[in-house]
This record gives C-alpha cells, sequence and structure tokens, in this order.
C-alpha cells in the first residue's frame, strides 16, 4: 500500500496527550511516583514510563496495553491502520473496530509491521545446536556422592523408582548427573531421558550434561535439546542424553503414540526434575509409557520439595505413592536438618529472614476465600488487588532502594505482570538499575537481561520478575531477594528463596538477606530449614534410604 509507513510507538506516546499517557501508564504508578518523587511527574517522565510499561513486541501480545496504543493514534494514523486492515477508513467508531480487528490473529503482523516492531530474533547462532557431539572435571561433595550411591541402589531394585531430595541450592542437578553418567557409562547403546516444564531447567541439564560427560564419559556421545525451536529427529535419539519438554513431549506422543513407545524401548532411566510435578495426568501419562515400557526402566525424581501442597496430606501422599514411597534424603551424620549443615559449612548462604508487614488495603472476600481453599495458591483476582496497592509498592521500591545499599544483585517476585513493570520502572526513573523479565519477554532480550545481572560490575542491579526465574536460573552472587508474590505453596516459597542462598563455597555468598512481603489477611513462610522437613509425615522414615 503506497502512503505514510506507519508510525512509531516511541512517537504515539511522545505525541500523546498528557491525560491519555497518565491512562495508558495507570494510576497506580503514578499515585507510587507522585508519592516518592512528586517532581518526577513530568510529560518527558510519563513519556519514559509508558515506554517502560512494556517492550513494544509485549505491547503488541498483550490486549490492554494494545487497545490503549491504538487509542492513542492520531486520526490519520488511525485511517491508515484502518486501510491496511481491512476497514473503511472513515468507518464509523473507527477507533472501536481496529480494537476488534486488533483481537485477530491475522492482525498481529500488521500491527507488527505498522508500529516497526521487528519480531524478536531468536538468536538462533548463539544457540546450541539441536543435536550437539561432546567428548570425554567435575567432582561432588561427600554428602552428594552420599546420595549418588544410595540413589543407584534404590533404581535398580523393585519398584525400580526414588526421589532424590535435597534442599534448594545444594546441587541436585550435578548430583543427578552423576547418576546419569552412570547409568550411560553402563548401557552405551542406550538413551537417558531427562524431563521438564521449564526451559530454563532444560537448558541447564544440557549444559550440565555436557560438563558432568567431559569428565565423567567413557566414550562420545550426543546430546539431545527437544523443547521450544530446538526439533532434532528424535527417530535417531537412539543412545546418549535426551532433554524434553514435557510440553512438546506430550504433543509428538499426541502424534505418534509409538514413538513415545520406541523412546520407552531406548531409555534404561527417565528423570523427571521437579518431581512434584510428576503426578499431573498429562505428565504421569507420559512417564508411565517411559517407565513401564521395558522391565527394569528406572524413574528418577528430584525435588527441594516432595509435596504439591503444605498442609493437604491425602494430595501429597499420592506423589509418594506414585513412586513407590522411595526417597533418597540428603544426610549429614550429626545433623537432624542437612540445611544447618549446609550454611554451617558455607555450601549455602546464611539467610536473614524479616518481613515486610503491609496492609492489603482491602478486605478478603467471601468469593476470594473460597477460592483460596479449592485452589493451590492465592487466585489472581487477588494478586491483582495487591499489585495496584499504592503504599503497598511504595514501601517496596523504598525497601528495594535499601536494599541496594548493601547487595549488588537483587531479584523481586512481583504478584503481577504490570506489578513487575510498575516496580522496575519507578526504580529506574529514581536512579536505580532495574530490569524486568515475565513469560512475555522475548528469548533474546532475557538472555541479553541475564547476561548483565550475571556480569562483574559492581553496580547494584535490580531484577524485576513475574512467573519466571522460580527454577532453572542461576545466578550465583544474587544476594537478596524481595518475596511481594504471596503463595499458598510452600513449594513455590522455597524455589524463590533458592535464588539467593547459594553458599561461598558453591561460588555464592557468605549470607542473604530475604525480604517476604506479608499481607496480613494471606498465609506466608519464613524458614527453609523447616520447608526441608515439611513433607516427613508423607513418606516417612522407614520409607526414606
Amino acid at each position: 500500500m503506497s502512503g505514510a509507513p506507519g508510525i512509531s510507538i516511541q512517537n504515539v506516546l511522545r505525541s500523546a496527550p498528557e491525560k491519555a499517557l497518565r491512562d495508558f501508564v495507570g494510576d497506580s504508578t503514578i499515585n507510587v511516583l507522585s508519592a516518592l518523587n512528586p517532581d518526577l511527574v513530568t510529560k518527558d517522565n510519563l513519556v519514559e514510563l509508558a515506554n517502560q510499561s512494556a517492550s513494544p513486541f509485549e505491547i503488541i501480545q498483550r490486549k490492554a496495553l494494545r487497545d490503549r496504543l491504538i487509542g492513542l493514534l492520531p486520526i490519520n494514523k488511525a485511517q491508515e491502520l484502518a486501510k491496511k486492515m481491512g476497514i473503511p477508513a472513515e468507518s464509523k467508531f473507527l477507533y472501536d473496530r481496529l480494537i476488534i480487528e486488533a483481537n485477530e490473529r491475522r492482525a498481529e503482523s500488521i500491527l507488527l509491521s505498522f508500529f516497526g516492531v521487528v519480531i524478536p530474533d531468536r538468536a538462533r547462532g548463539a544457540e546450541e545446536a539441536a543435536q550437539k557431539e561432546i567428548f570425554p572435571t567435575y567432582s561432588l561433595f561427600p554428602h552428594q556422592r552420599s546420595v549418588v550411591e544410595r540413589a543407584l541402589v534404590a533404581l535398580h531394585e523393585d519398584p525400580y523408582k526414588t526421589v532424590v531430595h535435597m534442599p534448594t541450592g545444594s546441587g541436585k542437578t550435578r548430583t543427578a548427573m552423576h547418576i546419569v553418567a552412570d547409568v550411560l557409562n553402563k548401557n552405551p547403546n542406550r538413551l537417558v531421558i531427562w524431563l521438564s516444564q521449564s526451559a530454563e531447567l532444560l537448558e541447564q541439564a544440557a549444559d550440565e550434561f555436557e560438563k558432568a560427560w567431559g569428565a565423567l564419559g567413557s566414550f562420545s556421545t550426543s546430546v539431545y535439546r527437544f523443547w521450544g525451536d530446538h526439533d532434532p529427529n528424535i527417530e535417531e535419539a537412539r543412545k546418549g542424553f535426551l532433554v524434553a519438554g514435557l510440553g512438546k513431549l506430550h504433543a509428538l506422543s499426541k502424534r505418534d503414540a509409538n514413538m513415545i513407545m520406541r523412546l520407552g524401548d531406548r531409555a534404561p532411566l527417565t528423570v523427571f526434575d521437579e518431581a512434584h510435578q510428576a503426578i499431573a495426568p498429562t505428565f504421569k501419562s507420559l512417564i508411565n509409557y517411559l517407565k513401564d515400557k521395558k522391565p527394569g526402566n528406572a524413574l528418577l525424581g528430584l525435588t527441594a520439595t516432595p509435596g504439591r501442597t503444605w498442609a493437604n496430606i491425602a494430595a501429597d501422599a499420592v506423589l509418594s505413592d506414585f513412586f513407590g514411597n522411595h526417597k533418597v534424603v540428603l544426610e549429614i551424620e550429626g545433623y537432624t536438618n542437612p540445611v544447618h549443615y549446609l550454611i554451617e559449612e558455607g555450601y549455602l548462604a546464611r539467610p536473614t529472614f524479616r518481613t515486610l508487614n503491609v496492609d492489603p488495603g482491602f478486605n478478603i472476600s467471601e468469593k476470594d476465600l473460597n477460592d483460596m481453599s479449592e485452589e493451590y495458591d492465592i487466585p489472581t483476582s487477588v494478586l491483582d488487588k495487591l499489585a495496584m496497592n499504592d503504599q503497598r509498592n511504595i514501601r517496596i521500591i523504598t525497601t528495594v532502594e535499601d536494599l541496594c545499599q548493601r547487595h549488588n544483585r537483587i531479584i523481586v517476585f512481583a504478584a503481577t505482570v504490570g506489578h513487575a513493570h510498575l516496580i522496575s520502572s519507578i526504580l529506574t526513573l529514581r536512579g536505580t538499575h532495574s530490569f524486568v523479565i515475565t513469560g512475555y519477554t522475548d528469548r533474546t532480550t532475557r538472555e541479553s537481561i541475564i547476561a548483565k545481572f550475571k556480569s562483574n560490575t559492581s553496580e547494584p542491579l535490580v531484577l524485576c520478575n513475574f512467573g519466571v526465574l522460580t527454577t532453572g536460573f542461576d545466578a550465583p552472587k544474587t544476594s537478596a531477594l524481595i518475596i511481594a508474590r504471596p503463595t499458598r505453596s510452600l513449594v513455590l516459597y522455597s524455589q524463590m528463596v533458592g535464588r539467593a542462598i547459594r553458599g561461598e563455597r558453591a561460588g555464592g555468598n557468605k549470607s542473604a538477606e530475604i525480604v517476604t512481603v506479608v499481607d496480613p489477611q494471606l498465609p506466608g513462610f519464613g524458614d527453609i530449614a523447616d520447608a526441608f522437613t515439611n513433607w516427613e509425615d508423607v513418606w516417612g522414615d522407614d520409607k526414606c534410604m
């Protein structure tokens, strides 16, 4: 089509009236900024806040932001976009029509082109190949070696299942790789399959296997990456290490159930990372295909939290039963709880837990209470309300700034996607270097942000996130957290705490500071040592090895 070539999102925001910008940014962000620094509420800063509310690609993806953006278009640009989308330019209720049409999947490419948004590069050149040959220094601490020895015994005895239970930050993946290497060395023409839901955990496992096999392997072998854009020929994956995303493997089973059965023929060992998820119906059926296809096939679960709930013994017993009630626990002679030993010896950082008590600013409704009783975690409706609480956000932001006086790497677990952007944008305006990662963040941007966060710069860096970074994210220098996302899940809470407690002997820190935002009407937790022993009544001492 001839005519003007669209308009950039930045130019739309720059030319928008101040009131419209305020609507785009949102009252909560403006209220918090006004309370902290009223002189920063200027037109230029509103444009900056709007730009920081999300990446251009994310604005196009998220309906609420996309609708607001279309509403800010000058009339001539709205008419131009209408023509590109096949809407009469003089159409009555033009903006309403544009918003409706923008919800259609076909419209995304038109919007990306019109606003000059480049689809994020998947950085294929920077990724590891889907199949890669590797060739055979990778040691364990004594307490980790004991876990390997006992797990291997359990995996060779009926029912050929066990869970390895080790605290967050104590080296579960490294320990498991010794088990994987032992199985492959004894079965050179077979396949070990590693399963997980998280792309971060999958990439971590593939990378860690390469390091492990270089030291522990007896022959050259292959590692297959099968998740996301990685798409090796699974038919050819007959020996080596297959790292598979559960979603992608489930999709394969729907297309070709026989392929999963053939994988079961090849796999003497299946490893399920984050084993507390294993009994979800979809995952359970996949595991059973792989485990039961051939006599002697073994199943190894890995977790720091061998339960799915905090206090529902019946629900957690289902998980225990699925693994034959067999669990190998990290044990230290002279200690009733290994966490205390790991902290004392510097394998884990010594955490200081403190709470930030904040009135949530609303009463929990009867519906919310009912939702909480029926769900494993805090309902989205409650999280959305918390994210909009101005006083709560002011306390969070000033606490982050206080932590920056003592820590160089800080992670904030926000209540919602918008909440992560709100906190980060105000921190940035007030002079703190802050980034955002959410499920909407494209891979290239995510990798760039994580690389900066892991860098050796002494400048304090803050990473705000929602829905990611609870597993598979390894930034050992992280020494402070703010958990501003309430949860009923001891599993989730332990995973969040785990991002900051890597000890000096494992490349981390001597101490860590964990700040949990406590909303008095909502449940919460506060001690990782208690978390480690929470599920022992389900598994029972006689069931642990």
